[in-house]
């Protein structure tokens, strides 16, 4: 059995928010005027080959404008918080911040049904992915879910041959599961009552983890520094 230090409570909260997030606004992008994922790109690159395939350039134009605003919220991620692994003290107030203001502009352009709303969510996405890339050596994704279903897959193999198993990352994997599953959920759910409006609800959760965040920070700063 492999074992880490025990993480901190904020890592697990903090990745069930993100990935509950992100499973909000793919759901909402898969049951909205475009039918289209919004917080990972696979099937994002295979719209694009499908439209310049069937030369539907509007398919392959709206795919690629999702993929370039994933990619350039992932560019201004990298940009604030300038570090490779999740660690406390990082600048992730302001890009919980820039993702909250992101999504609530998404809302007023989807309401309008522009696709500019589609694009400012997967830029938001983006933003949140890059955001979160490692922590204690495990790579961490809260917008998508294939890589942590083959990881937990290969542990439950591993257990099944009695080989050692990264306890640490199974339940992670486990619990960012069980968020972006939890936000399909209430991405439907709310789609059927709200429409696009359920996208709020996401907004408002990272923009209260941002403010939060910051706020905590800056009291601590002053604690250590009076």
């Amino acid at each position: 059995m492999l074992r880490h230090a025990v993480p901190p409570f904020w890592v697990y909260l903090g990745g069930l928010a993100l990935a509950t997030t992100a499973g909000t606004i793919n759901a909402v992008g898969f049951l909205g005027q475009h039918h289209q994922a919004l917080s990972h790109m696979s099937g994002t690159v295979t719209f694009l080959g499908i439209g310049l395939g069937q030369t539907n350039y509007g398919l392959a134009l709206h795919a690629l404008s999702i993929l370039l605003a994933f990619f350039i919220g992932c560019v201004i991620s990298g940009a604030i918080i300038r570090q490779s692994s999740l660690r406390l003290g990082r600048r992730y107030g302001v890009a919980l911040s820039l993702e909250s203001a992101a999504l609530f502009a998404s809302v007023y352009f989807l309401r309008r049904d522009a696709n500019i709303g589609d694009y400012l969510a997967a830029g938001a996405c983006g933003l949140q992915n890059a955001m979160v890339s490692t922590y204690s050596g495990s790579t961490m994704r809260t917008t998508h879910m294939t890589g942590m279903v083959t990881d937990l897959g290969i542990a439950v193999g591993h257990l099944l041959r009695g080989t050692p198993v990264d306890w640490f990352r199974f339940r992670i994997y486990g619990v960012l599961f069980l968020g972006f599953f939890g936000g399909g959920l209430i991405g439907t759910i709310g789609y059927n009552h709200f429409g696009y409006d359920t996208l709020l609800f996401p907004a408002a959760l990272s923009g209260i983890a941002g403010v939060g965040y910051t706020i905590i920070k800056h009291f601590e700063r002053r604690h250590r520094h009076p």
